[in-house]
């Protein structure tokens, strides 16, 4: 089992920046991916960006593409969301989540972005 616990949600103006955080509590934790994605109101859940635990890689949608990025931290589990210039359309509840194998199977709670034009 794991838990996700998220932070960094906020209110910030257009083009400024926010950085969200995960922290995943498991036991020798090492997925196939950790990831984030974000649900606006009246939409979809949609997929931001992951992180390819094992291979040190990641991908990202094309709408958040030069400009978000995801880091991790491997000894305290966690990732990281880094969100630059900012828009009104990124304003979402994102969520992290983890794939252990095949599915994205650990949710956290999400937390809200509101970009303010």
């Amino acid at each position: 089992q794991v838990q996700l616990v998220e932070s960094g949600g906020g209110l910030v103006q257009a083009g400024g920046s926010l950085t969200l955080s995960c922290t995943a509590s498991a036991r020798s934790f090492s997925p196939y991916a950790m990831g984030w994605f974000r649900q606006a109101p009246g939409r979809e859940r949609e997929f931001v960006g992951s992180f390819l635990w094992r291979d040190n890689n990641t991908h990202y949608a094309d709408s958040v593409k030069g400009r978000f990025t995801i880091s991790r931290n491997v000894a305290k589990q966690t990732i990281y969301l880094q969100m630059n210039s900012l828009q009104s359309e990124d304003t979402a509840v994102y969520y992290c989540a983890v794939k252990p194998i095949l599915q994205w199977a650990y949710w956290g709670q999400g937390t809200q972005v509101t970009v303010s034009s």
